[in-house]
This record gives C-alpha cells, structure tokens and sequence, in this order.
C-alpha cells in the first residue's frame, strides 16, 4: 500500500500519495478486499455508522482508510502524541478545509463544538468522518469517550454521518473502545482488526522475484505493507538481506527495538523475552530462566508481547490448555531479526556485511522450516475454502508429545480433523533434496497415535519426491503429494497477480 496525507478543499477532496518504490515499479493499494466491501457496505447503508478499526504499527491501516474514503466526502485527521490543544487545533483545520463558511484560522473551542458542528454537516449529506491514531487524542483528551458517546447518542437516529475510529495501540483500542466498560462499547456498528498480510497477498507486492525467493522474502519480512515495501524484487535475496538487515543505515535495522520503545514502558526486558525465544527458549519456565526472571513476571509481559501480535501461545492440537504449551514469534520480520541480528550486531555496525552474511546464511534453510509449515497451512485453508480438501477440518495446527509405544517426545508439523473419526496429517520439508519414502512411514506411524478411522497424510516438500515415496503413496491411496511449486501455482491461480 502507500502512505497518503489528505488535504480538504470546499466539497472536494483531494489525496496526496507518496509512492514507494519497488525495483522501478509504482506502489499501489493491494490487497484488503474484503476489509473495503464491508467498509463500502457501511457507507452504502446511508445511516449513521461507527466502525472501529485497529492494528499494529506498519500494517496499513491509513493506506486502507486513505484508499476507501479517495472518491467520498470525507474529513480525515490523524491524533499527534502531543497536548489537547494542538490536536484540537489540527482537528479544527481538517474541518475547516472541508467545510465553506469558516474563517480560516479559526478554532473550534472544545472537540464537543467540533464534533457537533461535523454532525450538523452530516444532517442532509453523507460524509465520513475519520479519527486517526484515536488513542492520541483520547489520552490527551480525557473527556473524549464520552463526549463521543454522548453525541452519538444524540445525533444517530438523523445523521448520515460515518465516522471511523482508527488506532495503532491495540491494548488501548481493545480496552478503552471495544471493551464491555468503555464508554462507546455497544454504539459500534462494525469493528475491524487489521492483520499482516497472509503468503498470497505478500506475493502481490513483487514480479521480479522467482517462486522459491517469494518464500525467502515472506519469510524475512512477513506480510507487513511497509516491511514488504522494503524489499527491491530487482535485486537477489541474499542482497535484500544485506541491504535491508545488515545495512545500520536501513529503515529497519533498528525497527524491532525502536517498535518495542513506542508500544511498552520497559522494551529492555521485552527485548530479552523475544531473544530467548527466538533463539530456541520456547516453554515459559525455559524463557524465564534466560531472563533472569520469575515465570509469574515473564507471563504478564508474554501476555503484552501476544497482545501486540508478536508472540503467539501454542499448545498441541485438540488441547485448549496444557503444561506443554510453548510460545512462538508470530511475526516474520521480527522473527528474522531476533534470530540473527542481535549476535552479529557488532560485526555489522563495524561494515562487515560480508562476514554477518555468511554467519547467516548457512542457517537459512532451518530458519525457512517453519515459515515453510505457515504456507502449507495457508494452502490447506485455501484448499477447504475452495471445496478442494479431502478433509473437512474445522481446525489446523501442530502437535507434540509422547509417543507411547517408544517411549520418546515427537510432534506433528499440521494436524486437522472433521469430526471423530476423520482427520489429516501433514509433514512439511524444507530441503534441497527429494524427499523419500520414510518420510512418509513416519507420517504414518505417527498418525496412528489417534484413534481415526478415516485418515488423509499430506506430504509437503520444497523439490520432490523420490520414485519409491510416490509409489508407496499411491498404493496407499491416501496421501497427497505437493510440493512448493505447486503450492505457489495453486496460489497463483487464484490470485497472486503483481500490481
């Protein structure tokens, strides 16, 4: 997406885009398909609206907002981190540039005057009213809640207002908006949290890059806009690495950190917390330990880290909670960058790019194993919305525990089932050679640890298979062989298309 300042003039709007550059090509607005339709049904409705729509940092919320409100009647103001007044003073200006009949330079004296005045705008006419970065101007502004609440109480059976409150603080969104106990809980009409992109809609930001290097740079940098804008599809992977995580200069070689700093009041501590994991600390007790701190302080912060979006709580498929629960880094980019960044740090901010490079790569295909896993899960959700599994599942995950006839600890990499007596078992290899037939007898063996009748195995291999495993599978008859290439053909043909 692009990053786009609005300025207002009489009834007509006009938007400035900054467009990004991606290996020669425009940036364009990509993506969010179904968050516009339910943002357009609203508008279409003619009646007075309040969507809420909230994310992280970087996931193009504003890109979203700037691209629906373009062809509307729309006044946009975006909170700053600063005091009441000089919001109000810059919300006082986005009105004014709207609106005829005001005094240039004028200000309105309290954002109740402000609000009611866009209200009586909205009596004959549609326009879309839009609070961005809202947690700024609430906290500057204690009485802004229930100011809002009050004059949407009064002004919603006539008004053809939308108005759209948009938030990055998701703790903030969630407790002091959405929440039972926030003064504008039940006056939402529709709420919306802005997730990452998935594999296939990441794909669209690039042409230049090959099928396997798509897999690279999503598991690099994710599904967020501004991440993937980062990336240049003129140049090889290893020299986006270089240029992007190995370059102190880069927009974000220091973003994890400085992200951390803007949403936490001790990012030093949240900071070990994501390094032990991302260095293979993944059970509470283990994280704890590598922190030096008790397990009842590092689960308040692994809460904050989950509700942040950049820590996800796992535990075994089919068990809601469990003492085998193990904690995860959700994002990719943060993921990438807690794994190799911080122990080459010295090297790096010393211009020894080549060195930190070949420290790095010989860990890429590991790295890439469970992102492999994200995008075969990915597939196998498209497949079930596209009536094409052979297993209905209602869920997907792993699992891990105790195989009981060998007395040893072993894992499944995707696990899903329809009922109690179907389910699917998959197993996913990220390797530079074919995968064989033993693969497969372990796929098997291990999907016998349940008691299901009818039982589909699902190989997943970056290359291949070798002659024997494609023969075994079909004589077994139900086991589905699928490599990355397809994964990717099968993406692309529903909808992986460069702008």
């Amino acid at each position: 997406a692009y990053e786009i300042g609005v300025r207002l003039v009489g009834s007509e709007m006009c938007i400035k885009r900054q467009v990004y550059r991606n290996g020669g090509r425009r940036a364009m607005f990509i993506g969010r398909e179904k968050e516009l339709a339910t943002l357009n049904g609203l508008y279409n409705s003619d009646k007075f609206e309040f969507a809420v729509i909230y994310g992280r940092r970087r996931v193009g919320k504003t890109a979203l907002i700037s691209h629906f409100i373009q062809d509307k009647k729309a006044i946009y103001f975006m909170g700053v981190e600063s005091n009441e007044k000089q919001n109000l003073e810059n919300f006082s200006q986005a009105i004014m540039e709207y609106a005829s009949g005001i005094m240039p330079g004028t200000s309105f004296v309290s954002f109740q005057a402000a609000i009611e005045y866009v209200f009586k705008l909205c009596e004959n006419e549609r326009l879309v009213l839009v609070i961005d970065e809202y947690p700024y101007v609430a906290k500057a502004s204690k009485s802004m809640a229930s100011t809002l609440q009050m004059l949407i109480d009064k002004n919603k059976d006539n008004s053809k207002m939308m108005l759209i409150l948009c938030g990055s603080s998701m703790s903030y969104m969630e407790d002091n908006v959405l929440a039972y106990k926030a003064p504008l809980y039940g006056r939402r009409t529709a709420q919306m949290k802005i997730l990452p992109f998935d594999f296939k809609d990441s794909c669209k930001y690039f042409n230049g890059f090959s099928a396997e290097d798509m897999a690279l740079i999503y598991g690099i940098v994710g599904g967020t806009p501004q991440y993937l804008l980062q990336m240049n599809d003129s140049m090889s992977v290893e020299d986006n690495i270089k240029n992007v995580f190995l370059n102190p200069a880069s927009a974000i070689f220091e973003e994890p950190e400085n992200l951390l700093k803007q949403e936490v009041r001790e990012p030093a501590v949240y900071n070990a917390i994501i390094t032990a994991v991302a260095t293979g600390s993944s059970r509470m007790s283990e994280i704890a330990t590598k922190i030096g701190e008790t397990t009842s302080v590092c689960s308040q912060y692994m809460k904050n880290l989950i509700n942040l979006g950049l820590i996800r709580k796992e535990t075994p498929y089919g068990e809601k909670e469990s003492r085998k629960s193990i904690y995860a880094i959700a994002d990719n980019m943060f993921r990438f960058w807690y794994r190799f960044i911080p122990d080459n740090n010295s090297i790096i901010s010393r211009g020894a790019t080549e060195l930190a490079y070949k420290r790095i790569a010989p860990n890429l295909s590991d790295y890439m194993g469970r992102i492999f896993e994200e995008i075969c899960m990915q597939y196998m959700w498209k497949l079930l919305l596209d009536g094409e599994s052979p297993v209905e599942f209602s869920n997907l995950g792993r699992w891990w525990g105790t195989d009981p006839q060998e007395r040893i600890q072993t894992e499944i990499d995707i696990m899903g089932d329809q009922d109690k007596s179907t389910a699917l078992f998959g197993e996913c290899k990220w390797i530079n050679e074919n995968v064989d037939v033993k693969v497969l007898e372990k796929l098997k063996k291990r999907s016998r640890l349940f008691r299901y009748e009818n039982v589909h195995l699902f190989l997943f291999a970056k290359k291949g298979f070798t002659q024997g495993c494609i023969e075994e599978a079909g004589k077994m008859g139900n086991v589905s062989l699928v490599t990355y290439d397809q994964i990717y053909e099968y993406l692309k043909d529903r909808g992986i298309t460069a702008f």
